[in-house]
């Protein structure tokens, strides 16, 4: 495949959804206007069983690149999540055994794959950074510690934090930087792309490429998708909208957006063009109602993912659940036997994840059982001939019957 060097690709692959990009974007496009291959890869860690949006930003990013006619390398840090990357951790994670991190990458080929691709000319490359960190000695271990300092890993905000705090930093902490910085001078990279939040790690494999293979790693940064906070969407802020959810749930979660995140959204998770980008904003700024312009937004990310017609479908569904307050047509079931209490029966059908959890949605007025609001915690259900209805919030339902 024949290297794109079209200039308006190239300055929309560094300026569209990008926070910085090292050691400056002039490096880079000259770079890419050479018209070489150039070898990119993402590193991802599994610590959860489904890639999510925050991770599809970064994707859409490398698709680009792959589009563009260059090697594409995308890394599951199967080796590096048992570790545990202590970025924006206030405290140390906690660690994965190597059963766990295998499990939750199995689906991440699949998912990655409504975005990459994995076949035909110039496919995406998958690895795993066990094949080369598993096999590290101690020697080597000390050897590639010798090219960081102390000091140079104290610059990282989260452990100047946690040492002036009187948290503990632990050593293992400090090798992970190192591990993934590594992973460039294994794979002999040219670039590395990754989300904002993952620049002191990105960054210090330029350090490693410098020391170890006399080359110059570019880095590109894509900006975060930050919910009201101003913390990031993703599987430790509990938010997050996955690629393994439905286009109804796609949906849905996007239309729960606040409206300051509807700009973010349109520019780091839709092809759109810039000049449309432009129109949205005057739109929202010139009175525009929010919530229209959620459902384009809700609607364009479902055509990412799925279809045009499926996006339309789930937009329909919402609009009949809650313009109309009509019921989902398909609803999941469980079986029970006999009779539940309503705290058991939340936790049985997966709406809570605890007694305690579910006592709390009580008390909040978010649960409803055919449509009546529960006010205590001593309802008991006998499921009916047709089934009951138990209701979560405004968008999750399960019907329990007899079985």
């Amino acid at each position: 495949m024949n290297v794109i060097t079209d200039a308006h690709k190239i300055d929309a692959l560094l300026t569209r959804g990008v926070e910085n990009v090292y050691p400056s974007r002039d490096f880079v496009r000259a770079r890419l206007v050479e018209g070489k291959q150039l070898t990119i890869y993402l590193g991802i860690d599994p610590t959860g069983p489904s890639l999510h949006l925050g991770n599809a930003i970064v994707l859409m990013k490398l698709r680009e690149l792959q589009d563009l006619g260059h090697k594409i390398i995308l890394l599951i840090g199967d080796f590096t999540a048992m570790i545990g990357d202590p970025t924006d951790k206030s405290a140390t994670r906690v660690r994965l055994t190597r059963e766990q991190v295998l499990e939750n990458a199995k689906n991440y080929k699949k998912q990655a794959s409504k975005i990459l691709k994995f076949s035909g000319e110039n496919k995406a490359e998958l690895k795993y950074n066990s094949k080369w960190l598993g096999k590290m000695s101690f020697s080597n271990v000390v050897e590639l510690a010798s090219h960081y300092t102390v000091q140079q890993m104290l610059e990282r905000d989260m452990f100047e934090k946690r040492v002036a705090e009187g948290k503990p930093v632990h050593l293992h902490e400090f090798l992970y930087p190192l591990m993934q910085g590594y992973d460039s001078v294994a794979m002999d990279v040219d670039g590395e792309i990754g989300g904002n939040d993952q620049t002191f790690n990105m960054l210090a494999g330029r350090t490693l490429m410098k020391e170890i293979k006399h080359k110059e790693k570019f880095v590109l940064t894509t900006k975060l998708l930050v919910d009201n906070t101003g913390k990031k969407m993703g599987k430790s802020e509990g938010n997050m909208i996955t690629l393994a959810d439905s286009p109804d749930e796609m949906f849905g979660k996007v239309m729960s957006w606040t409206d300051g995140m509807i700009e973010p959204g349109f520019e780091l998770l839709t092809e759109i063009p810039a000049i449309e980008l432009a129109a949205i904003k005057d739109e929202l700024a010139t009175g525009a109602n929010p919530r229209d312009v959620k459902a384009h937004l809700a609607e364009e990310v479902v055509t990412f993912f799925y279809s045009r017609a499926k996006a339309k479908a789930a937009k329909k569904a919402f609009n009949a659940l809650f313009q109309d307050h009509a019921m989902p047509t398909e609803i999941p079931t469980v079986k029970i036997l006999g009779s539940i209490g309503i705290i058991d029966a939340l936790v049985r059908t997966g709406l809570a994840t605890s007694n305690g959890e579910a006592r709390r949605l009580i008390d909040g007025g978010g649960v409803k059982v055919d449509e009546v609001v529960v006010s205590g915690y001593d309802l008991s259900i006998t499921p009916t001939e047709n089934g009951n209805v138990i209701q979560k919030g405004k968008r999750h339902f399960v019907r329990v019957i007899q079985g």
